[in-house]
């Protein structure tokens, strides 16, 4: 380092050679924007769809159900009280109650329409069991005494449906975690090429550096600050348009949308509440990118003064 070098101070603000208000900067900081953005949509929509199936799995280990046969009325409304005093007598059961017809027609209003009439067929009537404590419950006891009360009855856990929402959300998860890393990697590469392109425009700048002493951290250092608060800004915008997607989407979903679509979206995204962890994970996104950025930009100027060193 020569003797001029040392007097050099270090950029303690951003360095000119690509200012923010530039083309090159404002279209560096609309595309971080736009990346940010779907980053952030991805991962609050992976987090919700996660926070969902949790929710929906939790529950659905909480519950069982007797499917009993159709049988005469006198004979059913027997097989009803005994299934319910059975069920309420095991441990670990907090209620069992009976599902009525009118609670099945509700349930298959969205598929069948609400004038479907299901006292027309002979569906099994359900008593549904709700466990307050599941690790005291005995599935085995509770089986074997319904059967012998009530042998046409059967026990359904829903372990085949807990089973296919795990699944889903493992692969909700996995698709999300291969779009955030496209993402990512096309950030990347905008970034390279961006960084190279205002390497290239300010050659001479550069060059003068060099000869004036200043060393190649320096000039990194120059560029890692400038694309650093590209970054942020880009990334700000970015994060404040998830915020207010999630936002106008649980507005539509709950003001807008028929009461049947909104349940059926609701089911599956909650009410698009990311709560206090979800806003935190937005914010580690938006962090994540202004660093990627950073870090990105320092490389491929310490890569291109490699290139171009005498």
């Amino acid at each position: 380092m020569s003797l001029i070098s040392q007097f050099l101070p270090k950029p303690k603000t951003p360095f000119p050679i690509v200012p923010i208000q530039s083309i090159a900067g404002r279209t560096l900081a609309l595309l971080v924007a736009i990346m940010t953005f779907l980053s952030c949509v991805t991962f609050g929509a992976v987090f919700l769809v996660q926070n969902s199936t949790l929710a929906w799995s939790s529950e659905v280990g909480r519950e069982l159900t007797i499917q009993l046969q159709q049988v005469e009325d006198e004979q059913m409304l027997s097989d009803i009280r005994t299934a319910i005093s059975l069920s309420e007598q095991s441990p670990g059961v907090a209620r069992a109650f009976e599902l009525t017809i009118k609670d099945s027609e509700e349930l298959l209003s969205p598929w069948l329409g609400e004038q479907f009439d299901i006292s027309a067929f002979d569906v099994p009537r359900l008593v549904v069991v709700q466990l307050a404590d599941p690790s005291k419950f005995d599935l085995e006891a509770l089986e074997a005494k319904i059967t012998d009360a009530i042998p046409e009855a059967s026990l359904d856990t829903h372990e085949l449906w807990q089973q296919q929402l795990n699944a889903m959300a493992g692969t909700v998860v996995l698709s999300g975690a291969l779009a955030l890393i496209l993402i990512l990697t096309a950030t990347v590469l905008a970034i390279v090429f961006a960084t190279a392109g205002a390497m290239a425009s300010n050659r001479e700048i550069v060059d003068v550096l060099h000869f004036i002493g200043a060393s190649d951290t320096y000039i990194a250092g120059a560029f890692q600050e400038r694309f650093l608060a590209i970054g942020m800004q880009g990334g700000a915008a970015g994060g404040a348009m998830a915020i207010v997607f999630f936002f106008v989407a649980s507005t539509i979903t709950s003001a807008i949308l028929p009461n049947q679509s909104a349940t059926q979206v609701e089911l599956l995204f909650g009410q698009f509440t990311l709560g206090w962890l979800g806003l935190f994970g937005l914010i580690l996104v938006v962090v994540t990118i202004a660093i990627l950025t950073a870090i990105t930009s320092r490389v491929t100027v310490h890569r291109f003064l490699a290139q171009i060193a005498p």
